[in-house]
């Protein structure tokens, strides 16, 4: 008998974890693809919506590609044990970092981004984080 992860069992990672973390990288793949369909054809300024449109979902696709790092982050944090709620908060995480950028994005197509409003949603946006994530 050898020693070490048996087939059902790979690095610890549970089959359900690795199969979610598949699944949110497929979407985030087909998210991107949609992006560079969107953002070849449509101008930002050709209508009212295409710059809102093309920020929500770059956004989308930004969030998707996150999440399962910062489950993954969590994960190797954790000594390579998956704790229960890792889910939601990499989720919650991806979320916040989608809305910032799509949000950003909009900013930038709306030609009213700056540094100082740029730096304000991002501490917003830590400091919400911070607060949802004490460890009670």
């Amino acid at each position: 008998m050898a020693d070490g992860p048996g087939p059902s069992r790979l690095a610890g990672v549970e089959r359900r974890d690795r199969a979610c973390n598949y699944l949110v990288f497929f979407a985030a793949l087909v998210a991107w693809i949609v992006v560079a369909r969107f953002v070849t054809t449509i101008p930002p300024h050709q209508s009212a919506t295409a710059g809102l449109t093309g920020g929500g979902l770059i956004g989308l696709a930004v969030g998707l590609s996150v999440t399962p790092l910062f489950w993954l982050a969590a994960f190797a944090r954790h000594r390579r044990i998956a704790l229960r709620g890792s889910w939601v908060r990499a989720a919650r995480r991806g979320a916040w970092v989608g809305i910032v950028v799509a949000l950003l994005v909009v900013l930038r197509v709306q030609e009213v981004l700056s540094l100082p409003i740029g730096l304000f949603l991002v501490a917003m946006v830590a400091l919400a984080e911070l607060t949802l994530s004490v460890e009670r």
